[in-house]
């Protein structure tokens, strides 16, 4: 006999669970108790949407379902953040949420909340356990859920009764082999058909992504000589570096490239979505009809023939398809013009747009693309800041690159530290402006406490950059509701016992992220610009 939350965590660690993240609650005492015992870690972190966030950072790094338990009622509001980023960026996560006892349903008890009704558009699959038995079937059935197809959360409420109860369960059974179909029959169609174009593209993104996937995904392009985009933060999908990538389809895109998706008369399109981000608010290519050949392959059938109508399509998780890809001969068809115009129009791009200021964000970036090592890891939230990250970074390898599709504030700072903790090894930065930083910056207690030592660097431009943008562009010199009274980073770094500094010159910006370095600590670097740099490519008069 096991209480259910002993027996939970047994399922946790039979399923390879090694870390989850939490803020403790009465509501799941018995999973607390339970975790005593075993060799999971719990980060213990200080607001809720830190820890879903943290917990989807881990499913984004592994491939399998981060881990996050909150309490009941305001503790899963504020999870709900990083569901979200989940749902909307196909990542693998499982949130526990704590529950009322049963006995006390429809009666408004204390933090009552119907999670099925509140957790129903964001999650793939909501359910709340009423069997202290049936705690491992619903746990294996999360995780099954939280990665087939297209990826993504599972919340698990659990009523306190049933936490505490007894039982006799029988724990899960090894995971199945599984075994993948011969894809080299569809592979071969696919070139086929996509060697009968002139002006073909191939545009990567979505998940179940891996080392081997980018590899082969650099070996297919190479061979038949095509050019590469890769989708809204899924530029570590390749070596950036590599002659046939053609950049990213980001909120600030390359123009040239654009240009190109409008041309193409062949959209190979593999894993991703193909999104509002990706075809700029669904203009680069129309859903309701179009000229191109659009070939689609994803791992979930029901998000094929969702928003576009493919001419042709198969079912399969991008690393098999890749790896069948990657094996065919040269189709023959002589891209090479076309390809290289596309990599030129990349690598112009990359020509640093001189910015107002002291500080340019352009030459800051431009030195850690040159200067970190090829296997760091960069974050980001939201905001116009990461613009100059996404064009002036070159990512060299996979899963170098964690941030939200979804577009969430506050996420990059969870994000590394999670990443820090999961991979002590590797460097891991953090980029964040001002306003994202602050949403989520109370997390650096968790990072002090369990030891991660991610660098964060905040620029700090005194407003919600974006917002400001687009208030500029709208209702010019009418400013309302964007401007921002920060702390002194640097110093609250310091009081959280990490490292600050604050760079005012850009001169200063490299001795600044050695001392960040060395110190071994979590490490704030304020960069202060100048507010007129709104974005890479716009000024304010």
């Amino acid at each position: 006999m096991r209480h259910g939350g002993r027996i939970l965590v047994d399922q946790l660690a039979r399923l390879g669970v090694e870390r989850v993240f939490s803020v403790p609650g009465e509501s799941f005492l018995a999973v607390l108790d339970g975790l005593h015992d075993s060799d999971i870690a719990n980060v213990v972190c200080r607001h809720e949407g830190g820890a879903a966030m943290m917990a989807e950072a881990q499913g984004k790094l592994t491939g399998r379902p981060g881990v996050a338990f909150v309490t009941r009622g305001p503790g899963a509001t504020n999870a709900s953040a990083g569901v979200h980023v989940a749902r909307q960026d196909s990542t693998p996560m499982v949130l526990f949420v704590g529950q009322i006892a049963r006995g006390d349903r429809d009666r408004e008890a204390f933090q009552e909340v119907d999670y099925r009704a509140m957790f129903g558009p964001l999650a793939k699959w909501v359910a709340e356990i009423d069997d202290t038995a049936r705690i491992p079937e619903y746990v294996g059935r999360a995780f099954e859920v939280a990665m087939s197809g297209r990826p993504g959360p599972v919340v698990l409420a659990l009523p306190e009764d049933v936490l505490s109860g007894l039982a006799e369960a029988r724990d899960l059974a090894p995971a199945p082999e599984r075994l993948l179909p011969d894809l080299s029959q569809a592979a071969a169609r696919i070139m086929e058909r996509l060697g009968q174009a002139e002006r073909p593209l191939v545009v990567v993104g979505g998940p179940h992504w891996s080392t081997r996937a980018a590899a082969d995904l650099a070996r297919f392009a190479e061979a038949q000589g095509l050019p590469v985009a890769a989708g809204f933060r899924r530029q570590d999908y390749i070596d950036n570096r590599h002659p046939n990538y053609a950049g990213d389809l980001n909120v600030g895109v390359n123009p040239k490239l654009a240009e190109r998706v409008r041309a193409a008369d062949a959209l190979l399109v593999i894993g991703s979505r193909l999104g509002d981000i990706e075809t700029q608010g669904y203009t680069l290519l129309d859903p309701a009809g179009h000229d191109a050949l659009l070939i689609h392959v994803h791992g979930d059938a029901d998000e094929i023939g969702r928003v576009w109508r493919p001419g042709m399509a198969v079912v399969s998780e991008a690393p098999a398809m890749l790896a069948a890809l990657a094996d065919l001969a040269p189709c023959g068809a002589d891209w090479s013009g076309w390809t290289r115009a596309a990599r030129d129009d990349y690598e112009g791009w990359l020509a640093p747009k001189e910015t107002p200021g002291a500080v340019k964000l352009e030459q800051v970036i431009g030195w850690l693309s040159e200067n970190l090592p090829e296997d760091a890891i960069l974050t980001n939230g939201a905001g116009n800041y990461a613009g100059w990250l996404h064009r002036y970074f070159c990512f060299k390898g996979y899963r170098s690159q964690l941030a939200p599709t979804s577009g969430s504030m506050g996420y990059g700072f969870p994000a590394a530290i999670s990443a820090s903790l999961a991979h002590p090894g590797r460097m891991v930065v953090c980029l964040a402006g001002d306003g994202c930083f602050q949403m989520t910056l109370n997390e650096m207690s968790t990072a002090a406490q369990h030891g991660a030592t991610p660098i964060v660097i905040v620029v700090n431009n005194g407003r919600y950059g974006t917002i400001r943008m687009h208030q500029e562009k709208h209702y010019p010199g009418r400013v309302s509701g964007t401007a921002l009274a920060n702390p002194d980073f640097a110093a609250l770094a310091r009081a959280y016992g990490g490292h600050g500094e604050v760079v005012e010159e850009g001169g200063g910006f490299a001795a600044a992220f050695a001392r960040a370095r060395e110190s071994g600590r979590v490490a704030v670097i304020e960069l202060r610009v100048d507010p007129a740099a709104l974005s890479t490519g716009q000024v304010l008069g």
